[in-house]
């Protein structure tokens, strides 16, 4: 497939472009700092667009099979500065329009939805205690959910708990309509090769996913 790679310099979005290529995929990064994916591939080419900018965006979109993002805000400073999930969203929305492209996959955060039922207190606990903290970047995260509920395109959402740099595995739980019960982390290895997995599978398109190890 020919994919673009929204967000290509952070944890899960360098592991989307390595794990892209090592499928045989012909991948854009789009990323601000070239210098933070050191990565050399036939099959990869480096933009520097402006990931907010529809116009910017069209160039990196037009012609690819599916865009995938990684976009999402470190802190609630950031994400009140520039709510780059949300605002980054709307412009591949726009330019994904103007050109054609249908499919998007992106990457949104466990605590965005509502707590599962069969959780355990425990976890009830660390998800308010995660929306008291990072109550910003959630918003940012709400807001993009919005963004594509309201588009035509057909998107897939992932709602990961805590991510860790650690290597794939391929065993995760992926549960419809929000976070996994009981299960409080993921690798983004792994968050990467669910997203991936999305690409293909109909069944995925219009959902948001619940994804965690």
């Amino acid at each position: 497939m020919r994919l673009t790679v929204l967000g290509a310099s952070g944890g899960t979005g360098q592991q989307l472009v390595r794990q892209a290529l090592e499928h045989g995929h012909q991948v854009t990064a789009v990323l601000r700092d070239p210098a933070r994916l050191p990565l050399e591939h036939e099959q990869l080419t480096l933009s520097t667009s402006d990931m907010t900018d529809p116009d910017a965006l069209r160039d990196v979109v037009a012609g690819r099979d599916a865009v995938l993002s990684a976009l999402g805000a470190s802190g609630n400073k950031q994400a009140a500065a520039l709510p780059i999930a949300s605002t980054g969203i709307r412009a591949a929305l726009t330019a994904m329009d103007a050109t054609g492209v249908r499919r998007l996959v992106a990457v949104s955060a466990a605590p965005v939805g509502p707590t599962p039922r069969s959780e355990t207190l425990t976890g009830r606990v660390l998800f308010r205690t995660l929306r008291r903290v990072f109550h910003g970047v959630y918003a940012d995260l709400a807001r993009m959910e919005e963004e594509l509920r309201d588009s035509s395109t057909e998107w897939t959402v992932l709602r990961p708990p805590r991510l860790l740099d650690k290597p794939l595995t391929g065993r995760y739980a992926r549960v419809p309509g929000g976070a996994v019960p009981r299960r409080h982390q993921i690798s983004r290895a792994d968050l990467a090769h669910a997203m991936l997995a999305t690409l293909d599978d109909s069944g995925t398109v219009r959902k948001v996913l619940g994804v965690a190890s």
